[in-house]
């Protein structure tokens, strides 16, 4: 059976999507898309369940929710680039967030053809770089690394987009994403932290920050567009709070976290 490759990665969100999940997870949803495309079960996507999900791991020698620094996609990983002395975070696009940097100048990229505020630019420039480091809770994570550096409101649309994407908003054109179903499983329930988060949110006056994140993050990637970093560099220099001693080496208290992700090969 042949298929359509730009089909196929623009169901999935993107290359830069596909570029997150684990080999078991592209076969799957190659798998459902295939199934999908041949008209199984009445025409309608098959999606995995929760059992169907859990049962998976341990079929694999990695946790899912490991950062793309610490696991090869195929093969082993690579040496990294040396990085400055006092790393900017632009040495850090340049060196360490790897492919979720193509999902996330996409974003912004949209988020600013769309007209969307400039910090709302800038949070989805920022919202899943730390991807890179770990995914699970992902917004929670990615507002602590960037926390002491940005403003309050970049920051909350940081955390909170990722619970705000479990919970669609008809009125901004958000839907409950196909990828979601494939990774977690059709009949997922988010856990009761994530519930509670979404309703805090949901009556907060900054909820359109992290909601526009959401409507600005898998459904941007256009494979036709290349997206650099280069119209983001006056946003990231009025935006960014960059400590001249370098990231890492500010004794903030997210410094141990910039210098993880420099030297992801220590031991200890």
């Amino acid at each position: 059976m042949e298929i359509d490759r730009r089909l196929f990665f623009a169901s999935l969100g993107g290359a830069a999507a596909i570029s997150t999940m684990g080999p078991e997870a592209r076969a799957d949803a190659l798998e459902d898309y295939m199934l999908e495309e041949l008209g199984a079960d009445d025409d309608k996507p098959k999606f995995p369940t929760v059992a169907e999900i859990d049962a998976q791991i341990e079929t694999r020698s990695y946790r899912r929710g490991a950062g793309s620094l610490f696991i090869a996609g195929r093969g082993n990983v690579h040496k990294l680039d040396a990085m400055p002395a006092n790393p900017t975070l632009v040495d850090f696009f340049n060196h360490r967030f790897g492919g979720v940097v193509k999902h996330c100048l996409q974003s912004a990229n949209h988020a600013q053809k769309t007209g969307m505020p400039e910090e709302i630019v800038f949070a989805c420039l920022l919202h899943d770089l730390v991807q890179s480091l770990i995914k699970t809770d992902h917004g929670w994570w990615g507002a602590q690394l960037f926390e002491p550096y940005v403003s309050e409101k970049v920051t909350f649309a940081i955390r909170y987009h990722a619970a705000l994407r479990f919970y669609a908003d008809s009125s901004v054109g958000y839907e409950y994403p196909d990828l979601y179903k494939r990774i977690w499983g059709e009949d997922y329930k988010p856990p009761a932290y994530v519930e509670a988060t979404y309703k805090m949110v949901r009556k907060h006056k900054w909820y359109m920050e992290p909601r526009m994140v959401t409507v600005n993050d898998l459904y941007a990637f256009d494979p036709n567009v290349t997206v650099t970093l280069d119209p983001f560099i006056d946003i990231i220099g009025r935006n960014f709070k960059q400590p001249k001693e370098g990231l890492g080496n500010d004794n903030s208290a997210v410094a141990h976290m910039w210098r993880t992700i420099v030297n992801p090969d220590a031991p200890l």
